[in-house]
């Protein structure tokens, strides 16, 4: 394989095709700036190359590693229709004019609504959130949701991490006599609903260069446009502005719940705000962490995208779609406990679901043979599989299997299908969903490069199918060829420090763009192997002087690495992150299984 300079690139420790089938490789760096990130920086070398390899330049350095709004912050007005949304809100707002905001039901759009409501708290009003059921409404604006708004004395709606492809909804409030301001990040056709204003930095011909931004980014953006309208109107004369840092938390919950790329002002917002949430301050945040037993502390990116994202998705999987919304924006740390109670029972019931729903796409895929595996996408479908944890699962399928996934839960009772798509890096899955709807094979579709959501007819399924096979076929192939593990840095286990841990957590928060650091252990043995519950495996890396880290790999024990691991095999050359292990306070680190090599097994045929 040829680098970026046209140079053939070296496989890292000579492994061409690891356990997982992928070649290893060094992340490149140029070293003149890695030379300029250790003398302008005081880095050590490691911790430079690996800055260098996250294409961070010389000059953009201090930002990168301390990020800051002053220094970040978009000018709102670059933003098409920014201006104009923040004029039409407050014209509603200084009328006395009653207004919704309309949410998605997952993490972006529960973080989106309560910014919205809190800063019309601060400004003396209340902001009643309607969130659609999933099951039963949809995703996104429908008509329907509309006229239920309108016959309820509503004058405005502003809908956020949704609206942008409600084309046909948005036209239908026109309709009706309901303004609608949309605010929100994913793709979006050339033409715009016709609604008040559409802020959306992936609205074709937008200029902000935001696109990376999460729905709670771009509602971020929108409360400083409305404070500096609502300042040029003199509205803070007798109020006091509403100090928009209090909520970052919120932007950095959307941003990294959102998988969203790292980088930039979307990097402070999330950097800044895990600071905020550090505090604990909000109450729902604060109940969830309660509930799932941990102690409050310094929050990490672990804690948005592990801990509080998937108890506030609950509520809208697989039960009432507006729990998440309210949670984040009550100010009673007792109704926040109880809605913390009732979405930790959701989410526990959730993992059952998710886990039976896995178990059943994992069979049917492998009883079609192998040919299924070679489909540049796997598109599997089951009758009454849960719509709540279709996107879960074929985030769970796409690790597997290393490439876009698509499954479907159909209706037996309708023979409608909804489904939920999950991408590979260098794939545009949104894009092609898009496609598909625009050629007439889907009901509803649309999303992002990485994540797609669909509704499809069940006699459709298989056009659908072939339709995403042939659009996607040429971009998993040149995917495949980039799929490689690159590794920052080789250590030896003694080097696998808490002090070299801390040392890169400067890089944090981690994300698309800026991934977790890759560590290389050549010639370990996995000595006391253990199959946990959920398919983990623990063990204990050791080298040749004796020196040893422990290690876990997740859901992998009926996988090529995880039947490695069991085995006890020696000699071996194991890729992974360095987590922190703070258990009874011993503050070590734990090494996480991202991949290994096992020199006696070339190819993963033997397996």
């Amino acid at each position: 394989m040829a680098d970026g300079g046209g140079a053939i690139a070296v496989n890292f420790l000579d492994v061409s095709s690891s356990l997982s089938g992928r070649a290893w490789r060094q992340r490149p760096a140029g070293e003149e700036t890695v030379r300029a990130h250790m003398q302008g920086l005081g880095l050590a070398e490691p911790l430079a190359r690996a800055l260098a390899a996250r294409g961070v330049t010389a000059d953009q350095g201090e930002d990168y590693l301390s990020p800051t709004l002053r220094a970040l912050f978009p000018d709102p007005s670059s933003f098409l229709d920014m201006d104009k949304a923040a004029g039409v809100i407050l014209d509603a707002l200084t009328a006395g004019r009653s207004i919704h905001v309309f949410a998605d039901y997952d993490v972006d759009g529960a973080s989106s609504a309560a910014l919205l409501v809190r800063w019309f708290r601060a400004m003396g009003a209340d902001l009643p959130i309607y969130v659609p059921d999933r099951l039963t409404e949809g995703y996104g604006p429908s008509p329907r949701a509309f006229e239920t708004l309108k016959a309820s004395g509503t004058d405005l709606v502003i809908t956020v991490d949704c609206g942008a492809a409600a084309v046909e909804a948005v036209a239908h409030a026109a309709a009706i006599g309901l303004k609608v301001v949309v605010v929100d990040h994913h793709l979006m056709r050339d033409q715009p609903p016709a609604c008040e204003a559409v802020v959306n930095p992936n609205r074709p011909g937008c200029n902000s260069g935001q696109g990376n931004l999460a729905a709670a980014g771009v509602v971020f953006v929108l409360l400083a446009a409305l404070n500096r309208a609502a300042r040029a109107r003199g509205l803070f004369a007798e109020r006091a502005e509403p100090d928009l840092r209090q909520w970052l938390d919120l932007a950095a919950l959307g941003a990294i719940c959102d998988v969203t790329a790292l980088t930039g002002f979307n990097r402070a917002l999330a950097a800044l705000g895990l600071k905020v949430m550090s505090d604990w301050r909000n109450p729902g945040l604060a109940a969830l962490l309660a509930v799932a037993g941990m102690e409050p502390g310094p929050a990490k990116a672990s804690h948005a995208g592990f801990i509080l994202g998937p108890r506030i998705n609950a509520g809208g999987r697989i039960g009432r779609a507006d729990l998440g919304a309210r949670l984040l924006s009550t100010d009673d740390p007792a109704e926040a406990a109880s809605i913390a109670a009732e979405l930790d029972a959701l989410n526990q019931s959730r993992r059952e679901v998710e886990r039976e729903v896995t178990e059943a796409a994992v069979r049917k895929v492998e009883s079609q043979g192998p040919d299924a595996l070679d489909r540049p996408i796997i598109v599997v479908e089951g009758d009454d599989w849960h719509p709540g944890v279709v996107g879960i699962v074929a985030g769970r399928l796409r690790e597997r299997w290393r490439k876009p996934v698509v499954v479907i839960g159909v209706d037996p009772a309708t023979g409608v299908g909804k489904g939920s798509g999950r991408s590979q890096p260098g794939v545009n899955l949104g894009r092609a969903v898009q496609a598909a709807w625009e050629a007439g094979h889907l009901m509803a579709g649309g999303g992002h490069a990485m994540a797609a959501g669909l509704t499809v007819a069940g006699d459709r399924i298989e056009a659908v199918r072939a339709f995403l096979e042939a659009a996607l076929a040429d971009q998993q192939a040149a995917a495949e060829v980039l799929d490689v593990v690159d590794v920052d840095a080789l250590l030896d286990c003694r080097a696998a420090s808490r002090a070299l841990f801390e040392d890169f957590e400067r890089l944090a928060p981690y994300g698309p763009s800026n991934p977790e650091p890759l560590f290389a252990l050549d010639r370990v043995t996995a000595r006391e192997p253990v199959a946990m519950n959920g398919g983990h495996v623990r063990c204990r890396l050791t080298a040749a002087d004796g020196a040893s880290v422990k290690a876990i790999a997740w859901r992998c024990a009926d996988l090529p690495l995880g039947r490695t691991l069991l085995s006890g095999a020696t000699g071996l050359s194991v890729v992974g992150r360095l987590k922190a292990d703070d258990w009874n306070g011993r503050r070590g680190v734990q090494f996480e299984i991202e991949d290994a090599h096992d020199p006696r097994r070339e190819t993963t045929d033997d397996f």
